[in-house]
């Protein structure tokens, strides 16, 4: 029975699989009827630092010393900047089979746009991605703020935080919760915490023998909504997702698995656990409907912008995990969970892809997929190419109804930003 469970098992992953990797495995009967017009990538910065040093609270919530980054807090690192390229050169290979580009293509201005928000990470991310699609073009990468300075557009600030405004998101943030609300928020995530801790051994850390920190608590989620300010929250939730987002970063940095774990031996299972936090972070501040359209309207204007401007091939728009689940949150799309890789919603360096379609009939299509490296190709640092692809998985929009081939009526999707931008 147990052996019979485990086929069936391996077989729905192949499925899982093959659906990943659509994009990829096109028929030559969908390339006679189609070509591909615009491709408008929302991509997250690759492989970072943590967001704090190393004398910061993640030192105080364990004994253990981590990992001696390459980078400055908060920084793209070396090895990030790697597989970007390499995730550019791929990018290049497609378009090129896809005849929307020339090998070593010297774009005629106005066609390709590198727009990144005014972070080194994300400004460094476009940089190497741009060396890998088009070495000799020489790329200018725009950005319009003083580095680390936040620009606006990928900025996911609260704009308008009128009581309404308040009541009904707080409702919606806590909705997550089920029946007990922002506690049971925390409770979702207690048995990740109990992992987390293990992994940190948080029991003789400097916070806990101090009479600080020693566990991670259910009971303490709040989340505060001010004009001009990113979603904020505070208690444990928090800081169990600087734990897990530098462990994780670790985990894709350190070529070590069980040194990247403090000395333990991790399942994957372990791993999506600890990484679940982030994702869990990430969805109560960012994705509950009313907090996502606000906070992702300037970015989805920008790129409407970008779909809409002829004269474009390709646009390249950098940021951040909080910009893609924001902007997939508000144009209503159907839940997800990314296969062979821990991080299920936003993996670091994913790309959100809208390719335009033409067919033969004069017809424009869309379709969008994230397209993101796996674990293995991550910590392997694999070269990726139409041989060795990344993997890319098909983003479904609610109330919209895709052909046959998978793909949405241009005009539909169109108005579907349109909707959500001036609403």
């Amino acid at each position: 029975m147990y052996k019979t469970f485990r086929i069936i098992l391996c077989f729905l992953l192949l499925l899982v699989t093959f659906s990943a990797v659509a994009q990829l495995n096109r028929s030559g009967d969908f390339h006679d009827r189609y070509n591909l017009k615009q491709v408008v990538v929302m991509s997250r910065h690759n492989i970072r630092s943590p967001l704090s040093g190393r004398n910061s609270v993640l030192q105080r919530i364990t004994p253990y010393e981590w990992y001696n980054w390459s980078s400055a807090p908060s920084e793209l690192s070396l090895r990030g900047g790697a597989l970007e390229t390499m995730m550019g050169q791929y990018f290049r290979k497609w378009l090129v089979s896809e005849g929307l580009m020339q090998e070593n293509e010297l774009p005629a201005e106005g066609t390709v746009r590198f727009y990144a928000n005014s972070k080194q990470r994300t400004i460094a991310t476009a940089q190497y991605f741009s060396s890998g699609m088009l070495p000799v073009a020489n790329v200018h990468i725009e950005h319009h703020f003083r580095m680390d300075k936040m620009d606006p557009v990928f900025h996911p600030q609260i704009t308008d935080d009128n009581d309404d405004f308040k009541v009904l998101a707080q409702q919606q943030i806590a909705a997550m919760g089920g029946e007990k609300g922002m506690i049971g928020i925390g409770e979702k995530m207690a048995e990740n915490y109990k992992k987390l801790e293990q992994v940190l051994d948080m029991g003789h850390s400097p916070a806990c023998l101090e009479g600080d920190t020693c566990h991670f608590l259910t009971d303490d989620v709040h989340v505060y909504l001010i004009k001009n300010r990113e979603p904020g929250m505070g208690g444990s939730l928090r800081l169990a997702c600087q734990a897990a987002d530098a462990l994780v970063l670790q985990y894709f940095e350190e070529p070590d698995e069980v040194k990247a774990a403090f000395g333990h031996k991790l399942t994957w299972e372990d791993w999506e656990s600890i990484s679940a936090i982030k994702d869990w972070y990430g969805d109560v501040l960012f994705t509950a409907p009313a907090v996502a359209r606000q906070v992702a309207r300037p970015l989805l204007g920008t790129m409407l912008d970008e779909l809409q401007n002829d004269e474009r091939k390709f646009t390249f728009l950098c940021g951040h995990d909080s910009n893609i689940g924001s902007v997939l949150a508000a144009l209503d799309a159907e839940d997800y969970s990314l296969p062979y890789t821990i991080e299920k919603k936003t993996p670091i360096g994913c790309k959100l892809v809208i390719e335009k379609w033409e067919n033969t009939k004069g017809q424009v299509f869309a379709a969008l997929n994230l397209v993101y490296q796996s674990n293995d190709q991550l910590r392997n640092m694999s070269l990726l190419d139409l041989e060795n692809p990344p993997m890319v998985y098909s983003i479904r929009l609610k109330g919209l109804n895709a052909n046959a081939d998978g793909l949405y009526p241009y005009e539909a999707l169109v108005q579907r930003f349109i909707d959500v931008t001036t609403k």
